[in-house]
């Protein structure tokens, strides 16, 4: 059996990292800033703490115990995010610059602030 190219997992690099600030800039959450929770590179896909909130009922697992709602945070699409600057309160692009130590950095175009300290 051959295996087609469409068929291969594409694994895509995303301009966001866990712990990134993010605001999102299209769909229901329009607005919105969370952080990275975890990152889906074969799906292009990221989770943000607080959008694109799911509702699920959970039945109850033993006697006497009731049933509940539980929410969580359901993935949405990396092309929908955009970086945020906590400090200026706006979103911006990223650009990758090398720091004084020769180091590669991301930094954001409209604010210059670098965001990877380490």
């Amino acid at each position: 059996m051959a295996v087609k190219a469409q068929d291969k997992a594409v694994q895509y690099r995303l301009h966001v990292k866990t712990g990134d600030t993010v605001q999102v800039i299209s769909g229901k959450d329009k607005g919105k800033v969370g952080e990275i929770l975890r990152t889906f590179p074969k799906l292009s896909q990221v989770i943000v703490k607080g959008v694109n909130m799911r509702t699920k009922h959970v039945k109850p697992q033993q006697d006497g115990e009731s049933g509940q709602i539980v929410t969580q945070e359901a993935p949405i699409h990396s092309s929908k995010v955009m970086l945020y600057s906590v400090k200026q309160k706006v979103a911006s692009r990223i650009c990758y610059t090398f720091d004084d130590t020769g180091r590669k950095v991301r930094m954001l175009k409209k604010t210059g602030e670098v965001i990877d300290k380490k």
